[in-house]
Order: C-alpha cells, then sequence, then structure tokens
C-alpha cells in the first residue's frame, strides 16, 4: 500500500486526527488503483465479445441444432419404419401441408423423407434422358392437358370501298398426357436393416434413383403409351416435304444404312423452324456420336465441336447434343438421330410424390421396398422436333 508519508516536526507524534486522514488517504488511493484495473479488464472483455458478435453477424451462421430438431423427427420415423415396419412415429408426426398433404396413404404406403426424395431427385436430372431438355411440369391430377395454338389467324389487306372477306382463325389443339406408374422392388435382408451403421436412405434413394431413371429414359424416346409414357419416336413419321400435324417429320441420310454425308446434318437442322433452333439440341446414343464424330467437311474440318469449358456440352454444328442410350443404332430404315427444341416438343408431367410400401412377408427373410412414382410423357409440339431417317429418300 502506498500512504502518503506524513512527517511531524522535531520531538513531536502525529495527532489520532492526522493519523486516521492519513489512512483514509492510503485506502482511496489504493482503491482507485483497483477500480481502474477492474475497468479496464472489463473494457477489454466487453471488446473482444462486440468483435465476437460482429463475426456471427458477418457469416449470418444459424443456430446449430435448428436443423437437427427440425429434420431428425421425421427422419427418424421414416428409418424405424423402413427397419421394422414400426409406423407409430409416422402417424404421429405433423407434417405441413404445402406440395405433398398427407403422410399415410390409404393402401399403408408412405411419403419418403425430404431427404431421401431429393437425393432421387437429382439423380434423375443428372441421368441421360429427355428429362434434362425436355419441359417437366408437377401435377396432382392423373392427367395433364397441354393447348397448343397451332394455327395462325388470317390477315389481309383492304381499301376504303372494297368489301372484306371473312379470314381463318386460330387452331387449339388439347394434347392430353396421362400419368403412368412407375414402380421398382428392392430388397434387403433383415439382419442388415437391423445393423444401425447401414445408411438405409442413401441405399434405397440410389436403388429407386437407378431403376426409374433406366425406365423413364426408354420410355421418353420409344414408349409405347401403353400403361407408360409415350416416346417421340413412337409417333407417325413423314417425309419433312409433306409434314403435317400430329406426326414428325424426317429428313433422310441419302445413304442406305449408313450415316456418313454430312450435308444430312445441314438439312435436319434447317428442317426445323428457325423460331425453334435458338434453343435446339441433337439426341443420339453413343455409337451414332462415334459415327457423327468422323465426319468432316469440304475443307477437312470435323463438323463435332468438344465444349471448350467445364461442363459445357459437345456441340455439332454449334448445337448442344445430348447422349441417350435409348435412341436407335444406325440401320437401314431407323431414326437414330433427332434435332428438336424438346423443351417446347416434348412435355413430362409428374406427380411431386414418391411413395414406399414396406413388404416384411413375401420374400422371407428379406424385406421387400415397394416404391410407386407416377409419371407421363407426350410430344407436345410436333413442328418442333425432326428426326434423321437412315434411308435414301
Amino acid at each position: 500500500m502506498n500512504n502518503p508519508e506524513i512527517k511531524a516536526r522535531a520531538g513531536e507524534d502525529l495527532s489520532p486526527a492526522e493519523d486516521l486522514k492519513a489512512a483514509l488517504s492510503g485506502f482511496v488511493t489504493d482503491f482507485k488503483s483497483f477500480s481502474n484495473g477492474v475497468h479496464a479488464k472489463l473494457q477489454k472483455q466487453e471488446d473482444r465479445m462486440n468483435k465476437l458478435d460482429r463475426k456471427t453477424m458477418m457469416s449470418a451462421r444459424p443456430a446449430l441444432a435448428m436443423a437437427a430438431e427440425q429434420e431428425a423427427p421425421h427422419q427418424k420415423a421414416f428409418a424405424a419404419y423402413l427397419r421394422s415396419g414400426d409406423d407409430d412415429g409416422l402417424r404421429g408426426l405433423e407434417i405441413e401441408g404445402k406440395a405433398m398433404s398427407t403422410a399415410v396413404a390409404a393402401d399403408g404406403g408412405y411419403l419418403v423423407a425430404p431427404q431421401t426424395a431429393e437425393a432421387v431427385k437429382n439423380v434423375l436430372r443428372s441421368a441421360a434422358s429427355l428429362r434434362a431438355i425436355a419441359n417437366v411440369v408437377n401435377v396432382d391430377s392423373t392427367s395433364y392437358d397441354v393447348l397448343i395454338d397451332r394455327a395462325d389467324i388470317g390477315a389481309g389487306w383492304a381499301n376504303e370501298t372494297a368489301a372484306l372477306t371473312e379470314t381463318t382463325t386460330p387452331i387449339i389443339e388439347r394434347i392430353n398426357i396421362p400419368l403412368f406408374e412407375l414402380s421398382a422392388l428392392p430388397k434387403a435382408s433383415q439382419r442388415l436393416l437391423d445393423d444401425s451403421a447401414f445408411d438405409i436412405e442413401s441405399w434405397l434413394a440410389a436403388r429407386i434413383a437407378e431403376k426409374f431413371a433406366r425406365a423413364e429414359a426408354a420410355a421418353f424416346v420409344s414408349g409405347d403409351g401403353v400403361d407408360k409414357p409415350k416416346g417421340f419416336l413412337s409417333y407417325t413419321t413423314v417425309a419433312n416435304g409433306s409434314w403435317t400435324w400430329g406426326s414428325l417429320g424426317y429428313v433422310p441420310s441419302t445413304v442406305a444404312g449408313a450415316l456418313s454425308n454430312p450435308d444430312a446434318i445441314v438439312d435436319l437442322i434447317y428442317a426445323l423452324g428457325a423460331q425453334y433452333r435458338a434453343g435446339a439440341s441433337f439426341v443420339m446414343n453413343s455409337k451414332t456420336t462415334s459415327a457423327l464424330r468422323k465426319l468432316k467437311d469440304v475443307d477437312g474440318r470435323y463438323l463435332w465441336s468438344d465444349g471448350l469449358a467445364a461442363g459445357e456440352p459437345a456441340r455439332l454444328m454449334g448445337y448442344p447434343v445430348l447422349i441417350a442410350e435409348d435412341m436407335p443404332d444406325v440401320a437401314a430404315n431407323t431414326f437414330p438421330v433427332a434435332f428438336g427444341n424438346f423443351e417446347a416438343g416434348y412435355t413430362i408431367a409428374e406427380r411431386p410424390d414418391l411413395r414406399v410400401l414396406r413388404d416384411p412377408f413375401s420374400a422371407k427373410p428379406h424385406v421387400l421396398f415397394y416404391a410407386t412414382k407416377r409419371v407421363g410423357g407426350a410430344v407436345s409440339d410436333f413442328a418442333a422436333i425432326k428426326v434423321l431417317k437412315i434411308a435414301v429418300s
């Protein structure tokens, strides 16, 4: 303690009052020193808290447990249903009514958890099918109607005295796209399901996605429309010079049984109307791609050009190419190459929900998972798609 030194005159002692005054003065000095130290420490701590708050606000960090608490009940209940058939958790869930309004189906099926449905959706989009370039719509009914104004309104020049004649009116075409049921039936042993380390949702999503992707990709190309979508190659094809609504126009390759004339590709491109070419794409399989990559123009330059940037599709004469393995190979009287604006020309209608039914009885000791999804597809604009026919004419 830093006490002030008070000296008395020679030979005299300090009085009690002066002694008390000196003690109080020393106490006040020490208390101020202590108070200043505490204040400095508090100020330093406050500065650190302010910096931490600013960092938290800048990164907009969410509460750590918020997402898990919202998703865990549904995910846990769905996993329990798949593993053991216990549906009490699913029945007791309060699901927010948005695109999917019910948790329990009348037939005992259940809607897939959001995480699983999203995984299936991503795989389907990345599969080599028309889904990547077609028009995809979500519906809540058993079918989807597309209205097409396929004829122009009439008009003519008139003068002041001439009589006006009646002009033609537009034609509205209604195209009905029914939804069909796409199903998958994977299975797993009960012992595997009981293993807590097994990621059942990822497994189920991968199996269903693989099955659905192959089935619908084939149907969008060559499906006959019987209990499945109608593929665009299943429609009537006619020479493009005599094309009419309701059929697809084709351009001949001019070589029987082979694809060796590069001029046929030029004819195919310009058989499509200018209003469709801006968003057009080629569709073909890998074998046809191999044949087209070898074609050259009169100057010896390849017609095919690879993408210049990562993720950019390959291009044939400036137009992107979708490699769909369900397209036919090059052979006499086949249609191995399609060119068109498929977003306008082909519509895929589907219900947004995916349903799973657990069956532990039919294949003991395995458990079957019956998954269903309803989807349909059809040509919605016959003028937006042209095909190449391997034929002389």
